[in-house]
């Protein structure tokens, strides 16, 4: 009886039933539109979000590239990156990941990226190279980042202040499982709720893994990246804000010109050397198009995340209108109907081809 109901709460149709971080994008955020309607009247534009950070297109709200953003990151903070065209012909690209100095292993990932979608972690050349035949956009390398943790720090300054302040932010546990002597990696991530969902996604990334048997206490990181929809845990760290990460975060992001809104998603070491401003790294700035992802926190519920979706575009909406009136224009309503096309045709192409 307790078997059969355990493997009735892990189906995953109960999983996401009962558990809103699942739930589909547009059903979550549906009872926001209305709330986003009101600030677009407010703006007189609905397309405000653009105003957030000048210097990104689309403010980064959606069809930005990390190629244009990582310049704009200072030298010290950031992974030495390198972008290449799709089709790129393989020697052309290996011969500037040597001049580069990017070992194995590295990471590879989309340059306009969209949820986790094609983001590898590679091994060695071969590898690389099998990866890169498949790839339908346009890409970005990166050294990978050794630091054992990841967060995201949502940070916002006001057009025309010295300093900002961070809203939220959010712990990820990496996809991960520890050995028992007895069952397969497969076994392991079986019992999981949080893995079964990403069981389909695990069967292609890491098919070669899957059988081995981890011995007693061994825990092997299967995913070394934080997205949740590739089945990271996020934790709710803002009672962790305090007067030095804000001293850090804006002697870095006051460097970034034009970028007033959005989360920096940060590899670090230790959290007392985070808050001295050593050992981490930002392995990505994300603008108007950011979630608030410590809401996805499991101790949250949906009208937590209903109340901090509003905190967070409250500011967008004050950022923007400021900026607009230092100069700084919304989109057009063409443009912004042809960003929603060109995203929608982005993804076609992603969901058609990378996991």
């Amino acid at each position: 009886m307790n078997r059969a109901i355990k493997r009735f709460s892990l189906h995953p149709f109960i999983i996401r039933l009962f558990h809103w971080e699942y739930w589909p994008f547009d059903v979550v955020y549906a009872p926001m539109y209305l709330v986003y309607l009101w600030f677009g009247v407010r703006a007189r534009s609905f397309f405000f979000f653009a105003a957030a950070n000048p210097t990104i297109k689309n403010g980064g709200f959606l069809m930005e590239t990390k190629s244009a953003i990582d310049p704009l990151i200072p030298e010290p903070y950031k992974p030495t990156t390198i972008y290449f065209e799709n089709g790129t012909d393989f020697s052309i690209v290996l011969k500037a990941v040597k001049e580069k100095k990017i070992t194995f292993p590295c990471i590879i990932k989309p340059d306009n990226g969209s949820r986790g979608r094609g983001v590898r972690k590679v091994y060695n050349e071969q590898e690389l190279k099998e990866v890169l035949a498949i790839y339908p956009v346009p890409y970005v390398i990166q050294n990978f980042i050794p630091y054992p943790k990841e967060l995201g720090i949502f940070y916002v300054r006001l057009p025309n202040e010295p300093n900002g302040k961070i809203l939220s932010i959010v712990g990820k546990e990496f996809v991960q499982v520890t050995g028992d002597g007895q069952h397969t990696i497969y076994e392991l991530l079986q019992q999981n709720s949080r893995y079964v969902l990403q069981l389909p996604v695990l069967k292609k990334l890491i098919a070669d893994r899957l059988e081995i048997v981890l011995p007693v206490g061994e825990k092997e990181i299967l995913l070394p990246y934080g997205s949740h929809s590739r089945g990271c845990l996020f934790v709710d760290d803002s009672h962790k804000i305090d007067g030095r990460l804000t001293k850090v975060m804006d002697n870095i992001c006051t460097q970034i010109d034009g970028f007033y809104y959005g989360r920096l998603d940060i590899r670090y070491n230790t959290w007392e050397e985070l808050v001295e401003g050593k050992n981490f790294c930002i392995i990505e700035i994300n603008g108007a198009g950011s979630d608030p992802t410590h809401m996805y926190d499991p101790k949250h519920s949906i009208f937590f995340a209903w109340k901090e979706i509003i905190r967070h575009w409250k500011m967008m909406y004050k950022i923007s209108v400021l900026n607009r009136k230092n100069g700084h224009p919304y989109l057009t309503v063409k443009e912004g109907l042809q960003m929603f096309k060109d995203n929608a045709a982005y993804d076609k192409t992603l969901n058609a081809f990378l996991v």
